[in-house]
């Protein structure tokens, strides 16, 4: 609940803070007004942690960079074409821009840049009116034309303008609204919802780029489920990630199983606890939280209805894996997060033949080595994807994860698991066999490896003599 005495107290004492006041006097000395705008003025007032600074004024690029250079250690102005220039003013980053009275085209996202001579024309085309705030500096004086404190009381998303003229302006603003709705806890204004689900199809003409740093940025916030569910409420998600919907699957009248919409969902929110229970003050691991949500989407594909009433997803791991490759690619993620994903994914059922019986110490060294560096990422959404309310069952799963991670513990005491690799190396098996480079070494290779898997360190001496046998009875 906002409480306006102390969101004012927090305004005040940001307009004190030393690179404020430092940027405030230059450009009231140089004869043009500043204020603080949008994010940093919404925080402020709702008490959360203030990051970066953002300014307005109605003085041009040429004269901000003139301004800032004598009071700054940096400069820079790759944003100069949009009105924005950047700085390092007493060791914090800022940014300046000029008013801005943009228009689209209703075509492509790219406005006709136009400067404005005016604040409360600059805070009405904004996104939302929580932000398109400002507070004058140094004067202190609150600039709300749009009703963006009574919002914030509400807790309330609303567009400043007709929402279906504001994310026609900007299609971007569609997907904004799912995570300032996840970030901030608020309420999404029933006109808002109503214009997004009217517009989605205009989200084809925003680049793949953009929409894949704004599911990011909201898979980064403590509850992504809010966002998540709009996105999926308004159909916006069937225009980038349709994967997501699909697993609302009709449920057939006499075939009876989990709703894995809503599985995953609650898989993805027990990644983000566990995530936070075992790596305290990390920060959010993107690439867990995308194969939390993803894990299950091979489900639809490979659905069978069994006679009696049974259900079967049979490969779905895999299927799944190559779903999220495609997908991820299409969205232009790197090729590390990629693959990360895949990985998870396809390996996220390796785990439960271990909770049907304790595995040997070759099995155990095998789950290691393929999860590789992807071990720790593996765990976290293995035990996330236990969501059964039979508390039996869930409590037998806990804890035969807890005794394999017992077991990996011991076994990498002893072994170094991390670093499996088998006794000999390529050099020394062409040495014993007295063969050239080729795929016979490599066959020998694997070989050892399986070997080294099965029965843990036996020394070099015996894997020679193992290889010698091999190769003569090939």
């Amino acid at each position: 609940m906002l409480n306006m005495a102390e969101g004012v107290a927090r305004l005040g004492a940001l307009a004190e803070s030393p690179v404020v006041a430092t940027l405030a006097h230059a450009f009231v000395e140089a004869g043009f007004d500043l204020a603080i705008v949008g994010g940093p003025v919404r925080d402020a007032l709702l008490g959360r942690p203030v990051h970066d600074l953002d300014f307005t004024t109605d003085a041009r690029p040429d004269d901000i960079l003139r301004i800032v250079k004598p009071i700054s250690t940096a400069q820079w102005d790759i944003g100069r074409a949009f009105g924005t220039i950047g700085a390092r003013v007493q060791g914090e980053q800022v940014e300046i821009t000029t008013y801005r009275a943009d228009s689209y085209d209703g075509v492509t996202r790219k406005p006709t840049v136009e400067f404005g001579d005016e604040i409360e024309g600059d805070l009405v085309r904004r996104d939302f009116t929580v932000n398109a705030m400002a507070l004058r500096v140094p004067g202190r004086t609150l600039v709300d034309p749009t009703g963006g404190v009574e919002d914030l009381v509400r807790a309330l998303l609303r567009t400043p303008v007709d929402p279906a003229i504001s994310f026609g302006d900007d299609p971007l603003r569609m997907l904004r609204a799912a995570r300032f709705s996840s970030q901030l806890e608020f309420a999404v204004d029933p006109a808002t919802v109503a214009a997004m689900a009217e517009l989605r199809s205009t989200l084809a003409m925003v680049s793949p780029e953009r929409i894949q740093s704004e599911l990011v940025r909201l898979l980064q916030t403590d509850d992504p489920l809010r966002g998540i569910r709009l996105l999926v409420q308004t159909g916006l998600m069937d225009e980038f990630l349709p994967e997501i919907p699909a697993l609302k699957l009709e449920v057939d009248e006499h075939h009876h199983h989990k709703d894995v919409y809503e599985h995953s969902l609650t898989v993805l929110s027990q990644a983000i606890e566990l995530e936070r229970v075992r790596h305290p003050g990390s920060a959010p691991d993107v690439p867990l939280r995308i194969a939390a949500l993803l894990h299950d989407i091979g489900k639809p594909a490979t659905r069978r209805l069994e006679p009696g009433g049974g259900v079967t997803f049979h490969h779905h791991d895999v299927k799944g894996a190559r779903l999220a490759r495609k997908r991820l690619q299409a969205l232009r993620f790197d090729s590390a997060t990629t693959d990360s994903v895949a990985q998870l994914i396809e390996q996220h059922l390796r785990f439960f033949g271990y909770a049907e019986g304790a595995w040997t110490d070759s099995a155990v060294r095998r789950y290691v080595r393929d999860a590789g560096p992807e071990l720790e990422r593996l765990h976290i959404l293995t035990r996330a994807d236990v969501t059964t309310r039979n508390k039996r069952k869930a409590a037998r799963l806990a804890g035969a994860y807890d005794d394999i991670e017992r077991r990996i513990t011991e076994l990498s005491a002893q072994e170094e698991l991390d670093s499996i690799r088998p006794e000999l190396d390529g050099n020394r098996i062409q040495e014993i066999l007295g063969i050239p480079p080729g795929r016979d070494v490599g066959a020998a290779y694997r070989w050892l490896l399986d070997l080294r898997l099965d029965e843990g360190v036996i020394g070099a001496e015996e894997a020679e003599r193992r290889l010698r046998e091999w190769w003569a009875a090939r």
